[in-house]
């Protein structure tokens, strides 16, 4: 006994004067590093352990907690052979063995710690944002939101986890939200003077995107601007697309106007030419009168914008022939552009061809006021000789001067047809038939205008 108590009070000694390092298990001197001893053989003589009640430094782990069973009883927790499993509080990760012992060399089996439990750094979201409760410590949580214009696809937030992961996935930020797009105002513009269209321009839409601000493409379904719009109502519609193909469209309509006068009513005996469409603003209109009547008034009426009739509404008469001339020129110039002509020359009221050419004409009358026939008669031998233009008389003088100027001879019957123009078209010696007679006008003599208007009205006298 006495050989052994030095030994024991160098071991006391030696407890006492060292210091100790918390949650260790090693001693200051000793707490650079993290090896795990191996328990070798004591040395001679052995020493008495059961009478060191701490062999071992006390465990005290820093957010965590060590649970010990000591062979000698709840009271020894580091005496030798003492077993502590060790843990972490929330939120932090044990490092080092989990179970250590208190060996012969006074020394715990191992090292450990707590280490508190963080996840990575979580990446930057293109176009969008995240902001986290408690950065990248455990049970942190990262919401995410994104830039005007995109939406959220994917996770709305992720949790850091025990083991040190984030919950879920990444998302990301998409560019749904289709642009903005407004159209101009829609416009009712008026017919331009004379015409059935308006030139309608108009600014381009505005277009702006809500999430990047690019625009890729502007379409336009209709007129370009500046195009001319007939009469009506016309829908142009625009359509923009962004970078994420998205769009939008917008519509304005354009209404085309024609101002239009009252329609106007041809005069008896006469007819009327217009311009454009007939009644529109600007159009003009002239009066004519049918071949045998004169007019009698204004020429030409204009539709203006007050949708009025200039002037007033004139009359067509039947035509005066004067016979009171000097001259068979100043009589052939009344039927000028008027009337045809069919002279019809024969040596005495009694002859067969005049008579029976007068028959047929006067049978035919209505044909002939159609075509705008006048017949002129040239009748008898001088001093007894008769010319007349249905109840007007011709003197001697101007029935010579025709005979002379169409060749015309007293010796039998013979006739001559003149065009409006006073061109000698056709001669007859025998009487002519006014069917045939007809067709030669139709085919031959019948202007542009009238032809249009008997394909208008057809033959009254059917």
């Amino acid at each position: 006994v006495q050989e052994v108590t030095p030994v024991l009070l160098v071991v006391l000694a030696r407890l006492v004067s060292s210091t100790w390092h918390e949650g260790s298990g090693y001693y200051a001197a000793e707490s650079h590093n993290n090896e795990v001893y191996v328990e070798e053989a004591p040395p001679e003589p052995a020493l008495d352990y059961r009478r060191v009640p701490q062999w071992c430094a006390t465990l005290n782990i820093h957010r965590g907690d060590a649970t010990c069973y000591s062979p000698r009883g709840g009271s020894y927790r580091s005496s030798l052979g003492t077993r502590c499993e060790l843990s972490c509080a929330r939120g932090y990760r044990l490092v080092g063995p989990s179970t250590v012992q208190c060996l012969p060399s006074r020394h715990w089996s191992g090292m450990a710690y707590c280490r508190q439990i963080r996840c990575h750094v979580l990446p930057a979201v293109l176009r969008g944002s995240y902001m986290c409760s408690a950065g990248v410590q455990m049970d942190s949580r990262c919401d995410y939101t994104c830039q005007p214009g995109y939406q959220l696809e994917g996770d709305r937030s992720r949790i850091c986890m025990e083991d040190g992961r984030w919950s879920g996935s990444e998302p990301i930020c998409v560019d749904v939200e289709p642009p903005k797009i407004r159209c101009p105002d829609s416009r009712e513009r008026i017919a331009e003077p004379g015409k059935l269209t308006a030139t309608v321009y108009w600014d381009p839409p505005r277009v702006k995107d809500s999430a990047d601000g690019v625009i890729k493409r502007v379409m336009l379904r209709g007129p370009e601007p500046g195009s001319e719009f007939p009469e009506g109502e016309h829908v142009i519609r625009y359509t923009a697309q962004d970078q994420a193909y998205n769009r939008a469209s917008c519509k304005f309509s354009i209404r085309v106007q024609v101002r239009r006068c009252p329609v106007l009513k041809p005069p008896q005996n006469g007819y009327i030419s217009c311009t454009s469409d007939g009644n529109n603003y600007g159009a003009t209109c002239e009066y004519q009168c049918e071949g045998g009547y004169e007019r009698q008034g204004t020429s030409l009426r204009v539709c203006q914008s007050t949708q009025q009739w200039t002037g007033s509404q004139p009359l067509c008469a039947p035509m005066q022939i004067n016979t009171a001339v000097n001259s068979a020129a100043s009589l052939l110039d009344q039927f000028h552009e008027k009337r045809r002509l069919l002279v019809i020359s024969a040596p005495d009221p009694a002859n067969r061809y005049y008579k029976m050419q007068i028959s047929m004409l006067q049978q035919a009358a209505c044909g002939l006021d159609l075509r705008h026939v006048t017949t002129i008669e040239l009748v008898g031998q001088p001093p007894h000789e008769v010319g007349r233009i249905r109840e007007h008389q011709l003197s001697l003088g101007i029935i010579e001067e025709l005979r002379q100027f169409l060749h015309l001879t007293r010796s039998h019957f013979n006739a001559v047809l003149l065009d409006k123009a006073g061109t000698d078209r056709e001669r007859y010696i025998t009487p002519i038939n006014p069917d045939e007679l007809f067709v030669f006008i139709d085919t031959y003599l019948l202007s542009e205008r009238e032809a249009a208007r008997r394909e208008q009205t057809g033959d009254p006298c059917e």
